[in-house]
Formats: structure tokens, C-alpha cells, sequence
């Protein structure tokens, strides 16, 4: 419970301090927060039959960016060892730089978790400028599960009416682990799970929201209802995904909910 005060206290504050900020600097700031029937994560199912809250709050300024993101479970699963429904809190710095026909990132993400030691990655991206934006992004983690995941993905946006979009993306992820404990061959746990892993296909539709100040309508409120289908690319793939899942020997998740953001 302490987590969630303060999960709370450091969003409130930074969305209050934000406005002052803006008035010399004029950073971008953006609160969201997704109601999901379920959390999968890099193929991992990490709740079941509840629904995750997942709250987020994001500042950049020149191309510098800071988030915050949590995990909150209404209704944890029994085989799920957390101590508290706020199973996981996320913290990321990045950078982003346009060259024109190319966009690159890179960040560090740290992993406050609950039921298993804390996590830390860096992380590089490229997005090429172009038709369905296929973008690469190489993940290294360094801190207790040393692994290297990558993930190639396409999308694309399709006008509906005004500013309301549909929009599609694919995803492909390979696991490259250097440690067996963690990520273990299926088929042989003293070696390293090594190549193809799962796949995500979401649909989701972008609606803005108009405000009114000063008269004059305003756009700061998104609503983005979602889909996502999660499945294995590879047999290893779905063997690792089998044997994370809670409960079951489950290997594909079809899940979805909403997302309100609020831009300023």
C-alpha cells in the first residue's frame, strides 16, 4: 500500500509541477492510464482473470524524456507471489533524435518488482521514416537476468473520420539469454533459451477528446480502445511461453481494454 501513495504522491506532484514548467521551458507532458484485462508482458503471462490498472506519466523536453508506469492487479492470482496488488513500478529515461528518414533512440529502464529482484535494461531504437514505420529495438539487461531481446515491429495508421485513426501493428520478438536460471532452453534447462519468441498483433482506434478554454476547442484528451492477440513464433518460443503461464499450459492471450491520456 505504501508503493501506491507513493506511485501516486510522485505523479501528482510532477503533473502539478509541470504547468509552472512550462510557462519558461514548454516541456511535453502526457498522464494516460490503460484499464486492461490482462497484463503479458514479453510473452509472460503476469495476471489472469483480473483486471490490471496501469497507470503513466511521461515529461520530455528536446528530445529528453522521463516516465513513470505501474502495474496494479485488482485481483491477484494465486499463483502470483507478490506482496501488494502494485506488482511492478517502471522507470525510464530516453532520448530521441530525427535524422530525417531515420528516428533513433536510446534509454535505460529500471524495474522496481514485486515478486522478483529488480530488473535493468538499456535499450537502443531505430525507426525508419517510411511506409509502416518498421521499427528495430535491442534490449540489454545487466543487472540479474542477463539477456539480450529484440523486437522488429510494423504499424500503420488508417484515417476513419477527422482525427479519429485505426491502427494496426505487428510484432516480433527474439530472447537471446545468458542465463540459464532465468531463461532455460526448453528442451535442455542447463543451456540458454536462444532465438525466436513470440509475436503481437494489436488493433486499436485513436479518438481525441475536444476541451473548451477560453472559448476556443482545445484538444487534450485521447481515447484509444485496443485488441492484442499474443503468440509464439517458434516451438521454443511457445514451450517458454507454456511454462510461464498461470494455471494453465496456455501459449496464445487475446486481451484488450482502453487507454485515457490527457496531453499537455
Amino acid at each position: 500500500m505504501k508503493r501506491v501513495v507513493t506511485t501516486v504522491l510522485v505523479v501528482v506532484f510532477l503533473a502539478g509541477a509541470v504547468p509552472a514548467f512550462c510557462q519558461e521551458e514548454r516541456p511535453n507532458a502526457d498522464l494516460s492510464v490503460s484499464l486492461l484485462s490482462a497484463y503479458i508482458w514479453r510473452g509472460q503471462q503476469l495476471s489472469k482473470n483480473s483486471l490490471v490498472i496501469q497507470p503513466s506519466a511521461t515529461f520530455s523536453y528536446k528530445g529528453f524524456s522521463a516516465n513513470i508506469w505501474a502495474n496494479y492487479d485488482t485481483d491477484l492470482y494465486k499463483d502470483i507471489k507478490a506482496l501488494d496488488n502494485l506488482t511492478e513500478t517502471d522507470y525510464t529515461l530516453s532520448y530521441e533524435q530525427d535524422f530525417g528518414f531515420l528516428s533513433a533512440s536510446v534509454g535505460y529502464i529500471y524495474y522496481a518488482l514485486d515478486q522478483a529482484l529488480d530488473s535493468q535494461e538499456f535499450y537502443v531504437s531505430a525507426t525508419l521514416n517510411s511506409f509502416l514505420s518498421p521499427t528495430l529495438t535491442v534490449y540489454r539487461e545487466f543487472a540479474h537476468y542477463p539477456s539480450t531481446y529484440l523486437t522488429l515491429e510494423v504499424s500503420h495508421s488508417f484515417p476513419v473520420v477527422k482525427d479519429v485513426s485505426l491502427d494496426v501493428s505487428l510484432l516480433g520478438s527474439a530472447l537471446f539469454s545468458d542465463d540459464a536460471d532465468a531463461y532455460p532452453d526448453p528442451d535442455d534447462p542447463d543451456d540458454e533459451f536462444s532465438g525466436l519468441h513470440h509475436g503481437k498483433a494489436a488493433v486499436s482506434m485513436t479518438i481525441p477528446v475536444s476541451a473548451f478554454v477560453n472559448g476556443e476547442a482545445a484538444r487534450y484528451f485521447t481515447i484509444t480502445p485496443e485488441v492484442d492477440w499474443v503468440f509464439p513464433l517458434s516451438g521454443d518460443g511457445s514451450k517458454d511461453m507454456s511454462h510461464r503461464a498461470l494455471g494453465s499450459k496456455d501459449n496464445n492471450f487475446i486481451y484488450g481494454g482502453v487507454t485515457v491520456s490527457f496531453t499537455f
